[in-house]
């Protein structure tokens, strides 16, 4: 079978297919031990509802750096799934996906025909890449939630919360608080558990120490300082802290490599982390230093070089997309903006957009394919309705809207695309075509 293949048998494994989310351990564990899985190296769990992927990418990174073996799984793709397993920061080749995935299929039937979800049956496979590739660390991100998620099946030594905020309420909680204290449960008695987010749920604070959880807090136990204005390295340098018992780390490095002034929190969590277990997987300033410059990921206010500008980004719910904007007002000047967007019905589409009220000229709405996608035409009413300004055209698909907007747009503009892990693969598909 070739990976199309084993892909498509995954998504006919589960009722609901590719798109489907049925929350739970139970499933996981059933194939989990008949595969025989053991953990063999330090693991790092990341949830929270943004910065995942960033923070992930910066741990990967640094302790590639250091020296280490080192696999990250991270959710979903954008243009191919090999990009979810990556070994030694290269997503792995499609005979070790299919090969873990053989396993998988023969341990699932032997427990019984179990129906895994199609992210279950992927979580599995990537760990039996990393057993298979001998990692000496692994990296794993949520893909929904926390307690429940398959990730969660695995051990952490040190789980990271990176933000809390308002993203599929159907399955998390309608408000911060539920949804906190489903992120925390990746938290474990014993071992540190990092947040990241100023203004931690008092629910995910009091499930740390309902189970004993060693939380660690931004801005009490670690964070970051930037130097004022009068500070002449304050454009080249912030400052990283960190509590280590009665003693306290500073570090100053040069900003991270990707954009935006919330990359400091991600940064700042992700070293936290590495410090938090360095008896077991330490790392060393020449490690982090290149570690945090060096690190890229698509679709993280990506800014794709040439004219008119080009921005990518992923963002899809209200707290990510005010993130976006407040990054786009840090970009300078252009005459004008052409937002290309796509996004699911299950987000909070009008509380997400409303961060960009009257920063777009023109808006390129596209649909979204599949049983959770949004129409063109739903999406423009969204935007008249909600009083956000600008033109508003409708598309078929992401790949159309962004050829489109480069049809349309001049030197002196910019095009954004954003919304969802599609729209930025379908204009990801369209910058590569020929103009």
């Amino acid at each position: 079978m070739t990976l199309s293949d084993w892909l498509a048998h995954l998504e006919g494994l589960h009722p609901k297919g590719q798109a489907g989310i049925e929350l739970g351990l139970e499933r996981i564990c059933r194939v989990k031990t008949a595969l025989g899985q053991h953990q063999h190296c330090p693991v790092i769990i990341v949830g929270g509802t943004n910065g995942k992927g960033s923070t992930c990418a910066y741990l990967e990174n640094i302790i590639l750096r250091a020296g280490y073996r080192v696999g990250c799984y991270t959710s979903p793709h954008i243009l191919a799934y090999n990009e979810r397993v990556r070994v030694n920061g290269q997503p792995v080749d499609d005979a070790a996906l299919c090969a873990a995935f053989a396993r998988v299929e023969a341990a699932r039937q032997s427990a019984g025909n179990v129906a895994l979800t199609y992210f279950e049956f992927g979580t599995l496979a990537a760990w039996e890449v990393f057993a298979a590739a001998g990692v000496e660390a692994a990296v794993l991100e949520v893909g929904l939630g926390g307690r429940l998620d398959a990730v969660n099946v695995y051990e952490p030594d040190v789980a990271i919360v990176t933000t809390v905020a308002l993203d599929h309420t159907d399955w998390l909680g309608p408000d911060r608080e539920s949804i906190g204290f489903e992120k925390a449960g990746i938290f474990r008695a014993g071992r540190p558990a990092l947040c990241a987010d100023p203004q931690p749920p008092k629910r995910l604070l009091e499930h740390a120490a309902t189970i004993g959880a060693d939380l660690r807090l931004i801005g009490r136990d670690f964070g970051f300082e930037r130097p004022g204005a009068e500070v002449a390295e304050s454009r080249l340098q912030w400052r990283w802290w960190c509590r280590n018992g009665t003693q306290m780390l500073r570090r100053a490095l040069a900003y991270p490599g990707l954009r935006g002034p919330t990359q400091l929190f991600n940064a700042s969590v992700a070293l936290a982390a590495l410090e938090a277990i360095t008896d077991k997987l330490p790392v060393t300033m020449q490690a982090i230093r290149p570690g945090l410059i060096e690190t890229e990921l698509a679709g993280r206010f990506q800014v794709v070089p040439g004219k008119p500008a080009i921005v990518l980004d992923v963002g899809h719910n209200p707290q990510a997309v005010s993130v976006l904007a407040g990054n786009l007002s840090n970009m300078g000047f252009f005459d004008r903006t052409h937002a290309v967007v796509g996004m699911l019905a299950d987000k909070d589409i009008a509380g997400a957009l409303t961060a960009l009220k009257d920063r777009v000229d023109y808006w390129h709405v596209a649909t979204l394919d599949g049983p959770r996608g949004t129409t063109a035409e739903t999406l423009a009413a969204i935007i008249r309705e909600s009083g956000l300004g600008g033109d508003v055209f409708c598309y078929p698909s992401p790949q159309a809207a962004m050829q489109a907007a480069k049809g349309q747009a001049a030197e002196s503009d910019r095009i954004l695309a954003f919304g969802s892990f599609y729209t930025v693969a379908g204009a990801l598909e369209a910058l590569r075509k020929k103009a």
